[in-house]
């Protein structure tokens, strides 16, 4: 018999999850009567190095063979904690660690984690389980035109909307992306009525300030809107129009580097400033690190058309943050609603406590979500141990662990049990209120397109990624797959994010193939229609704030209960090719769904239902 102790279930740890400080905690662990256990520990060590917590756990109950100790505790000090426990018996003592998802091991394995919030850490209630639509500006809808005076230059504009973009190396083997379809902030107006009737309460563009590219990570100008998208009257018209659908806008906040084509590096001379590249007498010149005055500096990833800023650079954070006229403070009395930070992992713990201070004090509900690709409760970069919720700090994040376990399943490289061992570990590690916030993605600008991922991993040559396309054999199977995909992250804790054109059926491979121009009228009718009734679903309670149980996760068939207050939503997948025998009576929205008697239900291979109980 092992000792058992799962800390995913309330029998042995409660509440569930994260604490925050002050909140009680009670532990349980189940041992067998004979060991001879006289006394339990357990031994909780804050990452930041204060002091260990011990807590001591006694003798509550006996359940059959098993002995269970209890002891409970709180934590005033928000941190993030890693924990084991020590076992006495008369004749000694020995150590229990962490063993795989849910069991235990004396004397070796892994800690469990636990992440201790400040007491007043609160995220926003409208990104609170909201359908987030995100757009990448330049590529979605073009209405009218744009006055280009000043546009950075060279650049050339696609006269059909249709064309291929453009991504052959020039004659140095650069890749410039100055490409343009002319797409702009009226177009995007003129289609909110579309982006609302996808559920949408969030609207995220990529960024729309000056710059020389189309992908624009490369600022040139933070406070100026790029003339191809249009004036910061048409910005501020477009924010308006979103409100007045109840849709919130947030913008890419791209603060861990420049272009060097800006106001504030101007390598290339295009602007009336003294830039940091021009003279060290710049305003801006304590911004960078040079290595050798003026061409040696160092660069974003080493590419010298990014040259990275110090962000604790007190001009920099005045700049983007602290002054009156700050950045952040501009853009927010413009009308948009919050933040998406690019790289968020390289921006130092410090300026985004002092940016999320900011943003508050300005729009007391405004939010702030982070660009990380792993678990942001535990991430480690540049060796230091980022605190995005220890410190209260990030409001939400893009949620790739989830877009990875849904792509494993169905794929078949899992069978349901690592899906639901990453959502619950990943609701296990979050604070709830950023839970119910997270970007729960399965495309972005930085992946391939969904469609495309979910069947097919070529990794050829650009010439070769532009020329393929999906057969119709393998674009149904990816169909097939995108249907039970999207009832994942529609119906999983957090905010569902859809990326122009997935929901017309586009695909594509990564960058700059999935960055095409949205396919208008030429989109899949049944899968627009399947994302319109997900973005109505996603306003059941339930959907939106619900306590999340697994009921099955194995050989390829997962059942999900969503709980808030009285309504009960569950949701099945049958990604197995038999067969699968469900109850349900109220049917919200199902595929391959058949009824075979009262309260019984068939669901086919590669069916899903949502039923309310």
């Amino acid at each position: 018999m092992r000792i058992l102790f799962d800390s995913k279930k309330k029998i042995f740890k409660e509440p569930f999850g994260t604490l925050s400080a002050g909140q009680e905690c009670t532990l349980r662990i189940h041992i067998p009567q004979d060991v001879g256990t006289v006394k339990a520990e357990c031994v909780l060590f804050a990452d930041d190095g204060s002091d260990a917590v011990i807590v001591t756990m006694t003798l509550g109950k006996k359940e059959g063979a098993y002995d269970i100790f209890e002891g409970s505790f709180a934590l005033d000090h928000p941190a993030l904690y890693f924990y084991h426990f020590v076992i006495y018996k008369e004749s000694g003592s020995f150590r229990l660690f962490k063993y795989g998802d849910n069991d235990t091991n004396m004397e070796a394995g892994d800690q469990w984690q636990l992440t201790c919030t400040p007491a007043d850490f609160t995220t926003p209630d409208w990104a609170k389980g909201a359908v987030i639509y995100q757009v990448f500006p330049d590529r979605f809808h073009r209405q009218g035109d744009c006055d280009l005076t000043g546009k950075l230059q060279p650049y050339t504009v696609h006269q059909n909307w249709d064309e291929e973009v453009d991504w052959k190396p020039t004659e140095e083997g650069l890749v410039l992306n100055n490409d343009f379809y002319g797409g702009n902030f009226r177009g995007i107006t003129q289609k909110m009525d579309y982006i609302a009737s996808l559920g949408t309460t969030i609207l995220y563009l990529n960024p729309i300030s000056k710059s020389f590219s189309s992908h624009r990570y490369d600022t040139g100008d933070y406070k100026t809107p790029d003339p191809m998208l249009g004036t910061i009257e048409d910005f501020r018209q477009m924010c308006q129009t979103a409100h007045e659908y109840g849709i919130k806008v947030i913008l890419d906040g791209v603060y861990s580097h420049t272009g060097s084509n800006s106001l504030y590096f101007n390598k290339e001379g295009t602007f009336d400033s003294l830039g940091a590249y021009n003279s060290q007498k710049s305003p801006y010149y304590s911004w960078y690190t040079f290595y050798k005055y003026p061409n040696s500096y160092h660069s974003w990833w080493d590419f010298d058309t990014l040259p990275t800023v110090k962000k604790l650079d007190p001009a920099f954070v005045d700049y983007i943050i602290a002054a009156e006229d700050s950045v952040v403070a501009y853009w927010l009395s413009q009308g948009c609603d919050g933040f998406r930070l690019d790289v968020a992992d390289e921006l130092p713990n410090e300026f985004m406590d002092m940016l999320k201070k900011r943003i508050r004090q300005i729009k007391p509900d405004a939010l702030l979500l982070g660009e990380v690709w792993e678990d942001a409760s535990n991430k480690e970069a540049y060796g230091v141990r980022r605190r995005y919720f220890v410190d209260g700090t990030l409001d939400s994040v893009m949620n790739y662990p989830f877009r990875t376990a849904i792509l494993n399943f169905l794929k078949g490289f899992d069978d349901g049990q690592a899906l639901s061992n990453t959502v619950m570990t990943i609701l296990e590690n979050y604070p709830p209120q950023v839970a119910a916030c997270n970007m729960n993605l399965l495309g972005t600008h930085d992946t391939a397109r969904i469609l495309t991922a979910l069947v097919d991993d070529f990794d050829g040559s650009r010439e070769e990624k532009a020329q393929r396309h999906l057969p119709h054999d393998l674009k149904e199977l990816a169909l097939a797959r995108f249907y039970l995909a999207s009832v994942l992250q529609y119906t999983l804790p957090g905010s569902a994010s859809l990326y122009y054109a997935d929901e017309a059926g586009m695909e594509g491979y990564k960058d700059p193939f999935n960055r095409r121009t949205y396919p208008w009228g030429r989109e899949n009718p049944m899968l627009l229609q399947h994302f319109r009734q997900l973005g109505h679903l996603k306003k059941l309670p339930a959907l939106r704030w619900g306590d999340t149980e697994f009921l099955t996760a194995e050989n390829g068939k997962v059942a999900i209960r969503r709980r808030y207050q009285d309504e009960t939503v569950t949701v099945y997948i049958n990604h197995s090719p038999e067969d699968w025998e469900i109850s349900g009576d109220m049917v919200l929205y199902s595929k391959l769904l058949s009824v075979t008697a009262p309260n019984r239900l068939t669901l086919q291979s590669m069916g899903f239902a949502i039923i309310q109980e």
